[in-house]
């Protein structure tokens, strides 16, 4: 299997090189410790991202030719689409990734915005950039369903 295929299917602990946080007795919620390990995983998968946009832009110019074929032409254009589209929403990731590491910096990290309780270790690590615990998503998710239909 080619490393490349490998590692997408890594999880983020797994990209940033790190074990599930072992939370030691009387340690108080997002210390420096626990904000230090989110710092890793958010900039080892920021710098992943970036790889990857890096590898699609290397591809692209190196793959870019002038079928003359316009079925190869138009499957080329294809592909170059898909591949835009999924960089796009990876670009507003990092974005997102971004903002997650100035709400470490300005300490308001791992904290429900819309409750203000604990999000929860376990949580971030499935998703370091969520900003909601799991009620409040699980509610505002409901609530998004119900609008929609």
């Amino acid at each position: 299997m080619p490393e490349s295929k490998e590692k997408k299917s890594l999880g983020i602990l797994a990209i940033a090189g790190l074990e599930p946080y072992q939370e030691k007795p009387g340690e108080e919620y997002m210390d420096e410790p626990q904000l230090e390990h989110f710092r890793k995983i958010l900039n080892a998968w920021r710098n992943q991202l970036r790889e990857e946009v890096d590898r699609t832009m290397n591809h692209m110019k190196d793959e870019a030719a002038n079928f003359p074929d316009p079925v190869d032409r138009a499957a080329q254009e294809e592909e170059f689409n898909l591949e835009l589209r999924n960089r796009d929403r990876e670009r507003k990731l990092i974005k997102k990734i971004d903002k997650t590491l100035q709400r470490i910096e300005d300490d308001d990290f791992g904290f429900c915005d819309s409750c203000g309780i604990e999000i929860g270790v376990r949580r971030l690590e499935a998703r370091p950039t969520a900003e909601l615990c799991i009620d409040c998503k699980t509610l505002a998710e409901l609530k998004e369903k119900q609008m929609a239909g």
